[in-house]
């Protein structure tokens, strides 16, 4: 009988740029002010990637070269690639055909994946399902997403928020049950209304129009979308637990995107889990969308150790929302 293949985390790595746009900035942009975006978010700052033509993937291609490094890979040695990403440097072609590129995995092919927040978590589902096949032995999963490029920085509701960053993470073959051992997603189109970019795809296409309308930014109705993320991104965290026989104590670290930290907190909350056993970057990055996942598990990187249950969940627009059940593969 052949050993059962499961697709471990071997490394993280992660990016985010230099400029730090803190709530005190902020408060000179729009009617804000840092103790209104703290209690109600979580946040303090968030990174912004300036520059001309400067892209989502200019933040992936560092994090992976760093991740690279960290897992002493060869990019010719590299099968796949998978970005998730809600902004893509073009809309075609795929982000991760450009990183890459610009990385010389030349025997790689890969491919978008956009499942807004929940994005990461869904391309590391499918990502380790290559590994799995017992075909691909080295695949790389980045989330990356230059939200600024797609924030509206006169909505005071949003622009507080977002922030751009990457992260990184190597998966490969492990005999030994280490790795993503389980995972459950979902996704209901009907809240689509709750949370999209009105315009620029090919429903509506850029005009003169769209642009003087402001069209091309998120729109998000806060409220609808915040009690949505609550129940299920904790119901969903609770449900990959009981699958899998877990009692808080067997759980290190539940490792949320982050949205807000009050999302977070009803998580850790319907988990029992107590905040010491939550990754919480919020504070430092904002939401990244694609990345607060990986750049958390990138921040956390030296309190894991080889055989800690940890459980990745998430909820984005679209709605997306899901839960993938991790036993780390090795230490610091």
């Amino acid at each position: 009988m052949s050993e059962k293949i499961t697709a471990a985390i071997t490394g993280v790595a992660g990016y985010v740029p230099d400029y730090v746009l803190s709530n005190a900035e902020l408060e000179k942009i729009v009617e804000t002010n840092d103790e209104w975006i703290t209690s109600r978010t979580g946040i303090k700052q968030r990174h912004i990637l300036k520059g001309e033509d400067k892209g989502s993937s200019h933040m992936a291609i560092p994090a992976i070269k760093e991740l690279l490094q960290k897992t002493n890979s060869d990019p010719m040695d590299i099968d796949l690639i998978i970005c998730a990403t809600v902004t893509p440097d073009f809309t075609f072609p795929a982000t991760a055909n450009l990183i890459g590129d610009a990385i010389g995995a030349k025997n790689a092919f890969g491919y978008d994946v956009n499942a807004a927040c929940s994005g990461f978590i869904y391309s590391l589902s499918t990502a380790s399902r290559f590994i799995e096949s017992g075909r691909y032995k080295k695949v790389i999963v980045v989330g990356s997403d230059k939200m600024s490029s797609i924030v509206d920085y006169t909505d005071r509701t949003t622009c507080i928020i977002f922030g751009d960053g990457a992260g990184a993470v190597m998966l490969e073959p492990n005999t030994e049950g280490y790795g993503v051992l389980d995972d459950k997603h979902f996704s209901d189109g009907s809240g689509w209304v709750h949370l999209h970019q009105k315009a620029g795809g090919s429903r509506k296409p850029p005009t003169h129009e769209t642009v003087d309308q402001r069209l091309h930014y998120v729109y998000q109705e806060g409220r609808d979308v915040f009690k949505f993320a609550v129940k299920n991104m904790a119901d969903i965290s609770y449900d990959i637990m009981e699958r899998n026989n877990l009692q808080p104590d067997d759980v290190a670290y539940l490792v949320p995107h982050q949205a807000n930290k009050r999302i977070i907190d009803a998580t850790a909350n319907r988990m029992g889990l107590p905040l010491d056993k939550v990754m919480i970057t919020i504070q430092n990055y904002g939401n990244t969308t694609s990345a607060t996942i990986p750049l958390c598990l990138r921040d956390y990187e030296d309190k894991l150790k080889k055989g800690d249950n940890i459980i990745l969940s998430a909820f984005g627009g679209g709605f997306t929302w899901g839960a993938v059940y991790v036993k780390w593969a090795y230490n610091p």
